[in-house]
């Protein structure tokens, strides 16, 4: 449980320096989108492949230690959707905060469903099944 919360501290100062960080060279490139889908195909109409595959897979990437995490540090959190949810929930704040007071950086709704998926993703792969082991039902302390 401590290392699972370590990670996560760790995870919450990479996700700070990767969305919060001001970017002056790009302002002139970022745009609001609240329209979902809207970004995932503007990053596909792109001539280089690699640049679709950067955009959409880091931003899937970013939510994976949120579903293998969550559940490992706060039990409650446990299910499907209390992890989605609450993954959607800290991925909007991100992005509320990159749009509203980081230089270069915009809110994106699209950026959100990547980083939920890929928080359900690492819930289904590994964060469930951990999570399981970690807070086994029979290795609870007996009250006093």
């Amino acid at each position: 449980m401590l290392c699972a919360f370590a990670f996560m501290v760790a995870f919450a100062v990479v996700l700070a320096k990767l969305t919060l960080q001001p970017s002056p060279a790009s302002e002139a490139l970022t745009h609001t989108n609240l329209q979902p889908g809207s970004s995932l195909r503007a990053y596909l109409d792109q001539p280089e492949l690699r640049d679709a595959v950067k955009q959409i897979g880091g931003n899937v990437l970013l939510g994976v230690p949120f579903g293998i995490l969550v559940p490992v540090v706060a039990p409650r959190t446990r299910g499907v959707l209390r992890v989605l949810l609450l993954t959607a929930t800290v991925m909007l704040l991100v992005e509320f905060a990159q749009g509203a007071m980081v230089t270069g950086r915009a809110f994106d709704i699209d950026d959100v469903i990547l980083n939920t998926t890929g928080a359900l993703l690492g819930y289904l792969l590994l964060g469930r099944r951990l999570s399981r082991v970690v807070h086994a039902r029979g290795s609870r302390p007996a009250k006093a």
